[in-house]
């Protein structure tokens, strides 16, 4: 289904005094406030193909109705988010769970629903129905040479997808690693992975770019061959300059002061970019910003400093993508509410006053760089987040359209109560 443009024009409509009063009172408060909302347009989240549907646990999955049946409908769903949130323009396809059959209906129904293709992502960490080989012991790593290169004949199909379909960048991110005290040699796995990544990076088009992802436990629990981001950071610097380190928010270990690791990889040109997602005590996947919303906020500050200093474009020189999995909540109203929280997150990054910032820092002046982030933190800025959206066509307020409409009803009358969208 397609999003009513004239309905959300409605809506809006019914909204617009109460937002236009407080719009102009943000606006007086706030310096720069039309350079702030440009960059909010032109600001997207990737949406991966995968998180259309009800996740699982490790002990069952429930899945909701309506969900998407095929490629298609997935990309029906992100262009219905996008229609309504202005900022979901861009999908991230994960390989083999969803192969394109023809890529020309595919590029044109992207072209339908004003989408892009992000990074296409590759599959070793399960084995499918059709593979010969297992990697229950590894892929890139695997100690049986056949294996690894069954793995990595996968990337280059995985980059040959990409390539039909217009994206620029290949993920990776590897499950390997061992569960018990001398299992592995961890010097031949680090060796072994860099030689297949080595095979697979001399796959890449000049214009594409390798994203290595790191993962610091699980499915592993004892050592991840790429654990980290210095061993992210090791694998990118060996492979060359068109290999850059994807930091997922989920993937360290508890209380990581990740807005450092994002300020020096981002200094060392080696950042790739976000998979979006929150966590209490490990890789969750919850929505963004749920849990730790001012630790958002603290990443996107660095961010902001970080990519002003390097003369980079916000929208365009890294890669933004959620990878969350929704097993309690509706999945489109679960990523209505992280692509508003990465959002809010930025808004709030951009008005941070950086000369204040950079005077207390130089003077040493600890609690006026707390009260300068904090009290920029506590300022509402849904409303300037909200007119960006509506200058761009979006709704006022996405997940009240969202339910008022009742679109997740709509979509079940269109597919059942029983579909399930392929992923974990």
């Amino acid at each position: 289904m397609l999003a009513d443009k004239n309905k959300i024009a409605e809506i809006n409509q019914s909204l617009l005094t109460e937002h236009r009063r407080r719009f102009e009172y943000a606006a007086s408060e706030v310096k720069n406030v039309e350079a702030i909302i440009q960059k909010l347009i032109d600001f997207n989240i990737a949406i991966p193909s995968w998180a259309l549907g009800t996740g699982g646990t490790r002990f069952g999955r429930f899945s909701g109705a309506g969900e998407p049946r095929s490629l298609e409908e997935k990309m029906e769903d992100i262009g219905l988010l996008h229609a309504i949130n202005q900022s979901s323009g861009a999908i991230s396809l994960h390989i083999p769970w969803d192969i394109p059959k023809d890529y020309k209906a595919i590029k044109f129904l992207a072209t339908q629903l004003g989408l892009k293709f992000d990074a296409v992502n590759s599959n070793t960490f399960q084995d499918q129905q059709d593979q010969e080989l297992s990697y229950k012991f590894g892929s890139l790593q695997h100690v049986d040479k056949a294996v690894r290169k069954q793995a990595i004949e996968h990337n280059i199909e995985v980059i040959k997808h990409g390539v039909e379909l217009g994206s620029e960048a290949l993920t990776v991110w590897l499950s390997d690693g061992s569960c018990f005290p001398g299992q592995l040699n961890f010097r031949k796995a680090f060796q072994n992975t860099l030689e297949s990544l080595q095979e697979i990076y001399a796959a890449l088009p000049d214009d594409w770019k390798l994203f290595v992802e790191y993962k610091a436990f699980e499915p592993n629990f004892y050592s991840m061959t790429v654990g980290d981001w210095g061993q992210s950071l090791l694998y990118a610097n060996k492979l060359g300059p068109k290999a850059y380190t994807l930091v997922d928010l989920g993937h360290h270990l508890p209380n990581a002061n990740i807005e450092q690791i994002v300020a020096l990889l981002l200094m060392e040109g080696k950042l790739a970019g976000f998979h979006f997602n929150d966590s209490k005590y490990g890789d969750d996947d919850l929505t963004a910003g749920s849990i730790k919303p001012y630790q958002l906020f603290l990443i996107f500050n660095e961010l902001v400093e970080g990519m002003d200093a390097r003369g980079m474009n916000h929208a365009t020189d890294l890669g933004w993508m959620i990878d969350a999995s929704h097993n309690v909540k509706d999945p489109l109203e679960d990523l209505l509410q992280s692509v508003e929280a990465i959002m809010l997150a930025y808004a709030h990054a951009l008005i941070v006053d950086r000369k204040k910032l950079n005077a207390a820092q130089e003077k040493n002046d600890v609690v006026a760089a707390q009260e300068i982030l904090q009290n920029t933190f506590r300022t509402d800025v849904r409303v300037i987040v909200a007119e960006a959206r509506l200058r761009s066509g979006g709704a006022l307020n996405p997940l009240q359209f969202f339910r008022e409409q009742k679109i997740r009803e709509q979509l079940i009358k269109e597919r059942g109560t029983k579909t399930v969208a392929t992923g974990l």
